[in-house]
């Protein structure tokens, strides 16, 4: 009988590290969230964006509409809420100028908790490509997300920068 107690006491104190060691688990699959939707606002374009445009037959005003639409997908979320997320905004400018001036931009970025964000990425237009610096809030109510962003878009013909919002009803 104490042989037993002592193999079982062996037994029992090589088993206590074993179970201090961590165990790695693979992170669990992410929510992957669509926050598509339409996108409307202004852009001011700076005397040499509008020469730029000028030179390839658009003459536009220093400030235009803008409308379009919006793709993103939120891909990661923390449990503190940060999110990180990837959109593509594809625009139209100009429209009430009788003009057509579209515009491509891809950010990737990040979302906190109560809704601020930004983003960067590469933007085309006729004016030119550059890099997009873009910072925001979305308000959120219920389903619906009412985005309100600023982009900045500086290039070597000068600076764009535009103020979107518009909606979106989250979904995955």
């Amino acid at each position: 009988m104490r042989n037993a107690v002592i193999a079982i006491a062996v037994v029992i104190s090589w088993a206590v590290p074993a179970r201090a060691q961590n165990v790695l688990l693979p992170p669990p699959i992410p929510n992957e969230v669509n926050l598509s939707g339409p996108r409307f606002g202004v852009t001011a374009l700076s005397d040499g964006v509008m020469n730029e445009l000028a030179a390839r037959g658009l003459k536009a005003p220093p400030l235009i509409s803008q409308f379009g639409w919006q793709v993103e997908r939120a891909f990661y979320r923390a449990d503190s809420g940060m999110a990180a997320m990837t959109e593509w905004v594809v625009l139209l400018g100009g429209l009430e100028q009788d003009l057509k001036i579209p515009s491509m931009t891809w950010l990737v970025g990040m979302r906190g908790a109560n809704g601020a964000e930004f983003g960067i990425g590469p933007n085309f237009s006729p004016a030119g490509s550059a890099l997009a610096l873009a910072a925001g809030v979305t308000f959120r109510h219920g389903y619906l997300n009412v985005p309100v962003n600023v982009a900045i878009v500086p290039s070597r013909n000068g600076t764009r920068i535009s103020m979107l919002t518009g909606f979106n009803m989250r979904r995955r």
